[in-house]
């Protein structure tokens, strides 16, 4: 006997939970997927950005939003929870809640070793879909990387990269721009290879002890 299949859970019961939920989760087709944490790299570059955004947009009627504001891609029926968003028109959001954004303009996405080839590929497919969107950018925070998308108006994406600490990456659709010396503030490529080398070298004077005794 097959065993019975996974009743699907639909958008509203999907929102229902999420609201009552103490940590975020995505959804797409009838399924849950519950998001992980981010590292200390990773929250230093977002807030790096918003911050950085978000003070351009002073005296302005373009709103910038962290990772709480959820978005919905109309066309695929994806909800998720971008590290960064902007937009220069009225928001348009799904209900009265008004927790799920509908017309972004700018999203960014800052690449963990787990979620790079998803935010890259599928994730950014579903992105596409959004006809407000007209920027998107991919941010490492393993290096100093930064990948901007920018829609043509043949609908086609122009990838631009930038590298160095005087670089900046203009953002036209939001009217701002972002100073990689800015978005990277604080942040320390070295930490992981340090304390990999210190347990290499602990871990090695442990072995030499153990085989001198």
């Amino acid at each position: 006997m097959t065993a019975q299949a996974q009743r699907k859970i639909t958008p509203d019961e999907y929102l229902f939970m999420e609201r009552e939920a103490e940590f975020k989760s995505e959804y797409y087709d009838g399924e849950i997927f519950a998001m992980a944490g981010a590292s200390r790299r990773h929250n230093l570059i977002c807030g790096n950005v918003f911050a950085a955004i978000h003070a351009q947009f002073k005296n302005r009627s373009c709103e910038a939003y962290t990772g709480d504001m959820r978005v919905r891609v109309s066309e695929t029926g994806l909800y998720t929870y971008p590290d960064v968003l902007a937009l220069c028109e009225p928001p348009r959001f799904d209900d009265e809640e008004k927790d799920t954004l509908l017309n972004p303009s700018l999203i960014v996405e800052v690449l963990s070793k787990s979620t790079e080839s998803y935010d890259r590929g599928e994730k950014f497919a579903h992105y596409r879909t959004i006809s407000s969107l007209k920027e998107y950018v991919l941010i490492s925070q393993d290096r100093m990387q930064i990948e901007h998308y920018l829609r043509q108006s043949n609908n086609r994406w122009m990838l631009s990269e930038f590298s160095h600490t005087e670089d900046t990456v203009e953002l036209p659709s939001a009217g701002c721009s972002l100073k990689l010396s800015e978005v990277y503030d604080k942040v320390d490529f070295f930490e992981n290879t340090d304390k990999y080398i210190r347990m290499k070298q602990t871990s090695g004077k442990n072995f030499s002890e153990k085989r001198n005794s």
